[in-house]
């Protein structure tokens, strides 16, 4: 009896350990992709400590010690403009966070499953659009001698509107066509975590006579808390990282004092000015901070959720 029980006990664990192996397997060339391209390049923070100069090896070139971060600090007056773009335009989308958890709830709500695939299928198209078409076709719309502001004229409107060059709504603007294009992509998760929501609490509502408002309230907010936290803290996690294509097809003269993030700013300061050095300590700055607020985010949730989140 004791060997029969021995005996499965290793063809289980033969079993377990054989998965394993498969799903290691599964995972190891993502695995590797993530190591070639998020930690092979940490090796290039070397030369924010050189005078680097493009197509010398790092063994031929001069070490000059923390010369590319003084100079940043230097000049920190443009420094501090970049950031309070990068702090604006990431804490309006942080307000707003709630937006695909309410649109994830109206779309699960729509009680006709065709209308709603449609739905869903037009809201997350937007997503896989390139920014560069996106700058095409609101330029096409709203530039001076745009759609727009053709139908205004034929109105008799004498007022043009021209959102690209407006610097007073630019970090709206930008963020209004962020949100229309991403909106459909981010409810997604929402709307797997509301699918994921024990069927039984919904018929334990119902048969107390709770009404659809009072569903959601009581139901499918609180099944989805968790899902926002986590997602939430990782967003303030990369509070600098508000993305490069977006500012650099609707960067111009008119808007730069608004527009110009940190993502830009690196690229500027490396591809426009031939400064590669600053532009490697640019990026360090931006990681460590990044990192650092990762790990208050993870302190935080721990305190708040009993949970980390990495």
């Amino acid at each position: 009896m004791s060997n029969g029980v021995v005996k499965s006990g290793k063809v289980k664990n033969r079993k377990r350990n054989k998965e394993s192996i498969q799903l290691f397997l599964i995972a190891l060339p993502f695995i590797l992709f993530i190591f070639a391209f998020s930690y092979v390049p940490l090796f290039g923070w070397a030369y924010a400590f050189t005078d680097y100069r493009a197509g010398k090896g790092l063994t031929d070139i001069d070490f000059v010690g923390l010369q590319h971060f003084i100079a940043i600090w230097n000049n920190r007056r443009e420094l501090f403009r970049v950031l309070r773009n990068t702090f604006a335009l990431s804490l309006i989308g942080l307000l707003f966070s709630p937006l695909p958890v309410v649109f994830a709830i109206l779309i699960n709500e729509i009680k006709s499953s065709k209308f709603r695939k449609i739905v869903q299928t037009f809201t997350t198209l937007p997503n896989f659009i390139s920014w560069i078409v996106v700058f095409t076709l609101v330029f096409a719309m709203f530039s001076s001698d745009g759609m727009v502001n053709g139908v205004l004229r034929k109105f008799g409107a004498e007022t043009i509107t021209n959102p690209l060059g407006n610097n007073d709504i630019a970090w709206g603007f930008q963020w209004a066509l962020a949100t229309w294009k991403s909106l459909g992509w981010n409810a997604i998760i929402y709307i797997a975590a509301i699918a994921g929501i024990d069927s039984e609490l919904y018929d334990a509502v119902h048969v107390d006579g709770a009404n659809r408002w009072q569903t959601i309230l009581h139901v499918t907010v609180p099944g989805l808390y968790s899902t926002f936290f986590v997602l939430l803290l990782l967003q303030i996690s990369n509070i600098l990282s508000n993305g490069f294509d977006q500012y650099f097809v609707f960067y111009n003269p008119l808007t730069a004092d608004k527009l110009e993030v940190l993502d830009y700013y690196v690229y500027k300061i490396g591809v426009l000015t031939n400064n590669y050095p600053q532009s490697i300590a640019l990026g360090m700055f931006k990681t460590i901070i990044s990192v650092t607020l990762l790990f208050g985010a993870n302190k935080l949730s721990q305190k708040m959720r009993g949970e980390s989140i990495v």
